[in-house]
């Protein structure tokens, strides 16, 4: 496929191109992350936003997953959705969104990804042929490097964004400063009052758990979320967020859904976000909900692996909100950003297999107490 995406595009450079009358205007930002990294980007959007001229629009270009989260987004903002996989496999579609973003004519196209992929988002971005560009210097990608080196002479402007490793908010901040000439110090993990839905008024005392990852061996064993539910007080009780997918991916948490106080939650984030601010806690994997929890101010536990320190959580210590505890297990291998290669503990990466029981309970005891 990607023969046919190198040629595909080649040939699409030799023939005319679509009209695309009057000057260019506007700025378009191109944000490749998933959910879990649009929560994120919505916290530095603002400053991006100040590089519209004169009134220009602005908007961003989100994969159709991360556009889960655009709800978050200042209203203003218009956002494109791209399904990365048929980028990649449907030619037809791949013309049809180049052609799109060509007669746009935006002003400035700016690559928010560091770790980019020259056959879509970069593709996506010179698609564009925008007279003014800007991106970070691209993650090193051993198998796309060359094409990645390629690639960075065809942007206006390319910004050193520092170390591999580093805090997504942290380097996101950073490359705004770089491209505003304002230094502005990077924001807490925390939305505004006007970003976050109103809090949904639950029954009663609730924990919401989030124990589904993309990524199956960041996730902890249903025994684990067993003794949450069975450890807290009478009365209270547990909703299991996800897609009703997870539970068929993962049948052997179905078992949870006979206790007593626990059932389960499928509301689409949009609506997701107004049941976790009415929750006395949010215990989750460092996943979506995670983020958005932590976002949102509720008090929120993260099960996280040691693969994502130094990227993703714990946050870097100026962004960190006090709402937020992570709990990992520190490793010598910590920030492998999931290329574990140690063998698997009962289907677990051994960090998350390694994460004690009992100091969790302890941790969720001390978070709730006192909350009715």
């Amino acid at each position: 496929m990607k023969l046919k995406r190198l040629i595909f595009d080649g040939l699409r450079r030799l023939r005319p191109r679509p009209p695309r009358p009057g000057k260019a205007s506007g700025v378009l930002l191109i944000s490749a992350g998933g959910l879990g990294d649009t929560v994120l980007f919505a916290l530095v959007l603002p400053r991006f936003m100040e590089l519209a001229q004169g009134g220009e629009k602005v908007t961003v270009l989100l994969r159709s997953d991360g556009a889960k989260m655009a709800f978050l987004f200042p209203p203003e903002i218009a956002v494109i959705k791209v399904d990365f996989g048929r980028l990649g496999k449907d030619t037809a579609y791949r013309g049809t969104v180049f052609d799109d973003l060509f007669r746009a004519h935006y002003r400035l196209v700016v690559s928010t990804d560091f770790k980019r992929h020259p056959d879509l988002d970069e593709a996506l971005a010179f698609a564009c042929a925008a007279p003014e560009s800007a991106a970070m210097a691209a993650r090193p990608w051993a198998k796309y490097q060359s094409r990645l080196d390629a690639n960075a002479k065809r942007w206006t402007k390319l910004v050193d964004s520092g170390a591999a490793l580093q805090d997504k908010v942290v380097r996101w901040s950073r490359f705004a400063n770089e491209l505003t000439g304002r230094n502005v110090a990077p924001p807490r993990v925390a939305l505004s009052s006007a970003q976050m839905p109103p809090p949904v008024k639950l029954p009663g005392p609730t924990v919401i758990v989030q124990p589904f990852s993309a990524v199956r061996e960041k996730q902890s064993p249903p025994a684990l979320y067993g003794r949450i539910a069975a450890s807290l007080p009478s009365g209270w009780s547990m909703r299991i967020a996800g897609h009703p997918s997870d539970l068929d991916k993962n049948p052997d948490y179905r078992a949870l859904l006979d206790l007593p106080n626990v059932s389960f939650e499928p509301a689409p984030f949009s609506e997701l976000a107004g049941i976790l601010r009415g929750a006395v806690l949010v215990v989750s994997v460092d996943t979506a909900c995670m983020h958005l929890a932590a976002a949102l101010g509720v008090p929120t536990l993260c099960l996280a692996s040691a693969g994502f320190v130094g990227e993703i959580v714990p946050y870097a210590e100026d962004v960190m909100p006090g709402n937020l505890k992570v709990l990992y297990q520190p490793m010598d291998c910590a920030g492998c950003l999931g290329d574990c290669r140690i063998p698997t503990v009962n289907s677990m990466f051994p960090c998350v297999a390694a994460l004690d029981s009992d100091a969790i309970l302890t941790d969720i005891a001390r978070m709730v107490e006192g909350r009715s």
